[in-house]
């Protein structure tokens, strides 16, 4: 099991959805960073659960506790470790997995590559729990970040059929998504968004997205082609982030459907800097940045943990078995899932960079 990633800003993740804690460490971070606590707790909060019928109901308060690395709140040189306590398992909702694994998770993959191992409790190290940590990650790293002049935003672009305002690639604009409750540009969309998660809770079944992601400031010539491209760091990094299936940059698959001469971004001078008139290639070229905003999309899909019964077997008896899956779960975890895009872009773009 690999739980580490990064270069220069190395970043490991530890801890199960059930343990008594999880946590992340972060090596190599500059020192002499002041690091605002209050604007980490405010980002963390944004992926919390318990908050409405949209999300969980498992509440966990989610306060990190710094073990070493800050002096005065400010980053000393040293690894910066950070540790949340659980306090909000209820293990016994998994009993009935342990030998009968869930459809679309990893319990039986984890249970042939670990020999039956693996902790099945609330998904054990493959939960959606461990965002947590790469939340409070992110959100150190995309401090040091606005210091650069490079800011990170997403928003819900597609909830099932229902799409947000398309975005505008060359000028990125200030969205404001990380002060909605229910992360979209177009409020009026947010309504039909939620009316088809609703539908999918009261139906005991769950629902799938897309998260777009613009990061903005970062200037021409960051990448190492041909394996350590900017889009290979960063699918590398966001496929760690549970339920993703999916990513791509600018046009991305649309690309499919124009000739070169629609799809290609012509140069032009703006105030005297270089730069494209479009933006389809999402701001990477050969895997190097070329000045413009990088884009990205993400593919979220439904929540595997739904109520409907469900077909499985029995691990011992090798027998075809009915599965109803109890707990707390979340109908749709893509408003969740933003601040974590935005989380695991930052903790990328900062290795990139430094």
């Amino acid at each position: 099991m690999s739980s580490m990633t990064g270069d220069k800003i190395k970043i490991s993740v530890f801890g199960q959805s059930h343990s008594k804690g999880i946590g992340v460490v972060i090596d190599g971070l500059p020192a002499g960073q002041k690091i605002d606590m209050e604007k980490v707790l405010k980002f963390m909060d944004r992926r919390a659960p318990g908050k409405n019928s949209l999300s969980t109901q498992r509440k966990e308060s989610d306060t990190p506790e710094i073990l070493s690395g800050l002096v005065n709140g400010v980053t000393c040189g040293a690894p910066l470790c950070m540790v949340i306590y659980n306090e909000n398992q209820h293990s016994s909702d998994y009993n009935n997995i342990i030998d009968t694994p869930r459809p679309s998770h990893a319990d039986y993959s984890a249970y042939i590559r670990y020999n039956g191992f693996n902790d099945v409790s609330g998904g054990g190290h493959f939960s959606g729990r461990l965002t947590a940590p790469l939340c409070f990650a992110g959100a150190v790293c995309m401090q040091i970040l606005e210091d650069m002049g490079v800011e990170i935003q997403a928003h819900i672009q597609k909830i099932k059929n229902v799409y947000d305002d398309k975005i505008d690639f060359v000028n990125i604009g200030k969205w404001n998504t990380d002060t909605k409750a229910f992360p979209v540009i177009n409020d009026e969309k947010s309504k039909e968004m939620i009316a088809e998660i609703e539908k999918a809770r009261e139906n005991g079944d769950s629902v799938g997205g897309v998260i777009e992601c613009a990061v903005t400031g970062v200037k021409a010539g960051f990448g190492n082609p041909m394996f350590d491209g900017v889009e290979n760091k960063l699918a590398k990094n966001i496929f760690g982030i549970p339920a993703v299936k999916g990513i791509e940059f600018g046009n991305g698959f649309d690309a499919i459907d124009l000739y070169g001469s629609e799809n290609n971004d012509e140069f032009c001078i703006v105030d005297g800097e270089i730069k494209t008139k479009t933006n389809n290639a999402g701001g990477i070229n050969g895997g190097i940045t070329n000045g413009m905003p990088i884009v990205f999309r993400t593919a979220i899909k439904p929540t595997p943990s739904i109520f409907k019964e469900q077909n499985s077997i029995s691990l011992e008896n090798k027998t075809e078995e009915k599965l109803q899956i109890k707990g707390r779960h979340d109908p749709c975890i893509v408003q969740r899932a933003v601040p974590v895009i935005e989380a695991v872009a930052a903790i990328t773009i900062l290795d990139l960079l430094v």
